[in-house]
């Protein structure tokens, strides 16, 4: 098992900075990659960003240029920079850690950090 505590949300006006962090507890050596994603009122929920253990990279093109992942292994957290915030990025993020052996996945997930733009 693995357990994912996100913290860091709130509220922002448009334009300004928030960071988010997942701090990972449990059975992280299998994790092969953390993310990000966001559910807004109303749909589905999307990816925002994830990294792997060897530290790519992938972002939704909504947010490059303005998000940035990383993470801290001696911590065992995960971070999501954001910034130039607009209100469509308002959403509950949610962490999310997955891992992967062939045809096997198995995903855990955070209970979520509401973040909120307002214009």
């Amino acid at each position: 098992q693995v357990q994912l505590v996100e913290s860091g949300g709130g509220l922002v006006q448009a334009g300004g900075s928030l960071r988010l962090s997942c701090a990972a507890s449990g059975n992280i050596f299998r994790v092969n990659a953390m993310g990000w994603y966001r559910q807004a009122p109303g749909k589905q929920r999307e990816l925002v960003a994830t990294i792997t253990s060897r530290d790519n990279t992938n972002y939704a093109d909504s947010v490059k240029g303005r998000f940035t992942i990383s993470r801290d292994n001696a911590k065992n957290t995960v971070y999501l920079q954001m910034n130039s915030l607009k209100p469509e990025d308002t959403a509950v993020y949610y962490c999310n850690a997955r891992f992967v052996d062939g045809y096997y996945v198995m995903d855990y997930w955070g209970k979520g950090t509401l973040v909120t733009v307002s214009s």
